[in-house]
């Protein structure tokens, strides 16, 4: 007995030996570029220190100073997107997801399987064609970029639907029998019980356009510095930097720590929402 508890004990403190090591090589480059953003620039284009010698709010002042590179304007372009596409996807994923799950029509186990099928290419695999339309539409800006990220979200309702799939059609059938209209069950009881579906949607609609470079620098790549997103204007800081690679260095990693800031706070106070999002759409399909 007492030699199966030491065997327990030992095989727990190796786990925990195991997840701290994890823990530190996970977080271990995030410190360090963090504190690598408060690091006095060295003018060489490279990082030569682990711990910053001396600390200075300089990347950060000169990040929003520097008028070749609109960061303010990259930011805000950004948000704009990612609120529009967030809004817009979680209403397409939510109203399609509910209309497979609850509805019952001619052709929807195929429509199913073709939309699954369709969804296993990745997206990059027709990126020529959408830029030959949207350029042949004069629309090779950040509202072409939003009907793109849109258009694609009904594709994503496999998970929304197997949360609804939870959810026991009795109650749907009760509130109608009580005199509730299909449109006053989904608003006052289906909606509500979809809460953490809602969130997890909303979170990962936000984050695509948020931390997407591709895309952008694919449709973004001919506009002013001012029309392009975060992630595509950071790398062009580093690229087309006319001989300053070495002084926007610093500000390229200042900018890296300030895009990743609202993701950070939104995935802390969305945490519970979010896991409980993907646990209960994994439940049934």
């Amino acid at each position: 007995m007492k030699s199966y508890k030491t065997q327990q004990r030992v095989s727990l403190v190796f786990r925990y030996i195991l997840l701290v090591a994890l823990a530190i090589i996970w977080i271990a480059p995030v410190v360090w570029i963090v504190l690598t953003s408060f690091s006095t620039n060295n003018n060489t284009g490279f990082v030569q220190t682990l711990v910053p010698i001396n600390f200075t709010l300089e990347n950060y002042t000169g990040l929003f100073q520097n008028e070749l590179y609109p960061y303010l304007n990259w930011v805000w372009n950004t948000f704009i997107l990612a609120v529009v596409c967030a809004v817009c996807n979680t209403f397409i994923t939510t109203i399609m997801s509910y209309a497979l799950s609850r509805l019952r029509f001619k052709m929807r186990k195929p429509f199913m399987q073709f939309a699954l099928i369709i969804g296993m290419f990745p997206g990059i695999m027709g990126m020529i064609a959408m830029y030959a339309i949207l350029n042949a539409l004069n629309m090779l800006n950040l509202f072409g970029m939003a009907l793109i990220y849109v258009g694609g979200s009904a594709l994503g309702f496999y998970i929304f639907k197997g949360f609804l799939d939870t959810i026991p059609a009795s109650i749907d059938e009760a509130a109608m029998i009580d005199g509730a209209t299909k449109w006053e069950v989904f608003r006052y009881i289906t909606l509500p019980l979809c809460k953490p579906m809602i969130i997890y949607t909303s979170l990962t609609a936000f984050t695509g356009p948020w931390l997407d470079f591709l895309l952008s620098s694919y449709i973004l790549g001919g506009q002013s510095p001012k029309i392009r997103t975060v992630a595509y204007g950071l790398q062009n800081m580093l690229t087309n930097s006319r001989g300053a690679s070495a002084q926007n260095l610093y500000q390229f990693i200042a900018g890296s720590v300030l895009i990743a800031v609202p993701i950070t706070i939104l995935f802390i106070f969305m945490q519970k929402f979010y896991v409980n999002g993907i646990t209960a759409g994994a439940d049934k399909g």
